[in-house]
């Protein structure tokens, strides 16, 4: 390969993990808006960001860190770096918490409008992959109810991944863009999923 070739290379893969980073807080805000009522017997290890053949891989305890100390360690320096995040900012978003009550969520996930909530999710994060409904679906609705038991409070991200029945979840990255791009902040995209359809329902009496 040459120098010419290289450099092109080097540049197109800095491009593209700019884009990961950029979508990464976004990639985990959604994963609380997606069973089982027992914790389940492995929780996920890994985030993997996924472009075509593009890859890299966040490790949860590295996620969990940065929610704790609002400090960074491992490939999350390069990310937040890279698309110029503050590591403060990423934990603010990762602790962000949505209160769902743990009865009335188990029953609104079983009902038509809870699948289809569900089944947007699951085009965009899902077990490495493995994106088949019949698989992706349950995971999620598995890491919310799960999740929510974790302690008090509502869902976070870390509760979720702490909670998601396998080793890896997967990030598609092209899907989660095109749904960003129909959003017009962070906020908007957690609404879109979640607090619009849920209106009238999250109060509701179980």
């Amino acid at each position: 390969m040459g120098m010419g070739q290289a450099v092109v290379k080097n540049a197109s893969q800095s491009r593209r993990l700019r884009v990961l980073a950029l979508t990464t807080g976004i990639g985990l805000s959604i994963t609380g808006v997606g069973a089982t009522l027992t914790p389940p017997a492995q929780a996920a290890k890994d985030v993997a960001l996924v472009s075509g053949a593009f890859r890299r891989s966040l490790s949860v305890a590295d996620l969990a860190y940065l929610a704790e100390t609002g400090q960074a360690r491992g490939l999350m320096v390069d990310l937040l770096r890279l698309s110029k995040q503050k590591p403060e900012d990423v934990a603010k978003l990762l602790n962000q918490e949505l209160k769902l009550p743990l009865v009335l969520t188990s029953r609104l996930m079983s009902t038509r409008i809870g699948d289809v909530i569900i089944r947007r999710v699951a085009r965009i994060i899902y077990p490495l992959k493995v994106p088949a409904p019949e698989v992706s679906v349950p995971a999620i609705r598995a890491g919310v109810i799960n999740g929510l038991q974790i302690d008090d409070g509502g869902l976070t991200a870390i509760k979720f991944l702490q909670a998601y029945p396998n080793d890896v979840m997967e990030v598609n990255i092209p899907a989660l863009m095109a749904v960003v791009s129909k959003a017009q902040s962070i906020s908007g995209l957690v609404q879109f999923f979640s607090e619009s359809p849920l209106d009238g329902l999250k109060d509701a009496k179980p």
